[in-house]
């Protein structure tokens, strides 16, 4: 597969769809499944896999570990830590717990889910320790604008950061007017979460849009192909859907190989502008 890939460190290139884990683990009788699609998604190169120890209390981390036996090595792995837990033994005790539930010694990069409880540099100072016991490889964040980027980056030890996992999709564009052009002028790779929206009305009228669907057909692709694609045409972003069977992932892989023309962006871009100013972060 010729993917697009993104440069996640200079030691690690990874194709620009990922995969995403949540609401996986929530119902028993679909665990079969949602293994299944992970190591399908594995299968087709999809290598980073992301979870977090919120994800149905743990048990998408369970769901992940199934997945992964006798094949972690083939995986690039992503867990969150709640901010309640994110400083001083309480985030070691937390990696500890992810790293049995996944059943693996280590973590390819962990994330402060979001900001709360801790300063920044409590958390720093917790994710340095994590690297020097040799449970996490590099550490990143989450759901973190623009001028808490700022705060961060002042912070000893704030810039070894290595990503910021936000939502961003064709109908949530805020990351673009400052978040992300200084994500990118730092070389710092940005996750895109729900990259097809939430569940729910928005993300119903983004899959029926007929300007999305337009494009779609001419592509020969569905429309959740047509905005995946969309998320991951600028530089430094890898999308990660999520995906609760095969033939779900393998669409997702897919739409690797599409590239939107400029005349489809335009189009996309009318449907949906960018912001013309600073908007709140959006969260789900």
């Amino acid at each position: 597969m010729t993917a697009k890939q993104v440069m996640f460190t200079e030691q690690v290139s990874l194709p620009a769809i990922g995969q995403g884990t949540w609401y996986m683990g929530e119902d028993s009788a679909r665990r079969r499944d949602e293994v299944a699609a992970l190591r399908a998604g594995l299968d087709l190169g999809l290598r980073l896999i992301d979870t977090a120890e919120m994800y149905a209390d743990g048990a998408a981390e369970e769901v992940v570990g199934e997945a992964l036996s006798g094949r972690r090595d083939s995986a690039f792995l992503v867990s969150k830590v709640y901010p309640w837990n994110a400083a001083g033994k309480k985030a070691i005790a937390a990696c500890e717990a992810s790293l049995r539930r996944l059943k693996t010694d280590y973590l390819d990069l962990y994330l402060l889910h979001w900001t709360g409880d801790f300063s920044f540099a409590e958390t720093v100072d917790a994710m340095e320790t994590l690297i020097a016991q040799g449970k996490i490889r590099r550490w990143g964040v989450s759901n973190l604008d623009y001028d808490d980027m700022q705060a961060l980056w002042q912070v000893a030890g704030g810039r070894h950061c290595a990503t910021n996992q936000v939502l961003y999709h064709l109908a949530s564009r805020g990351i673009e007017y400052d978040l992300l052009p200084w994500c990118q002028q730092q070389q710092m790779p940005v996750m895109a979460y729900s990259p097809l929206a939430q569940a729910g009305r928005l993300r119903g009228d983004l899959l029926s849009n007929p300007v999305v669907n337009d494009i779609a057909r001419a592509h020969n692709a569905s429309a959740a192909q047509i905005l995946l694609a969309w998320v991951i045409r600028l530089s430094g972003v890898i999308a990660i859907p999520k995906a609760a069977n095969v033939a779900h992932v393998e669409q997702n892989a897919a739409a690797l190989e599409i590239t939107l023309s400029a005349d489809e962006l335009t189009q996309l871009d009318k449907a949906y502008p960018a912001p013309k100013g600073k908007t709140a972060l959006d969260m789900v």
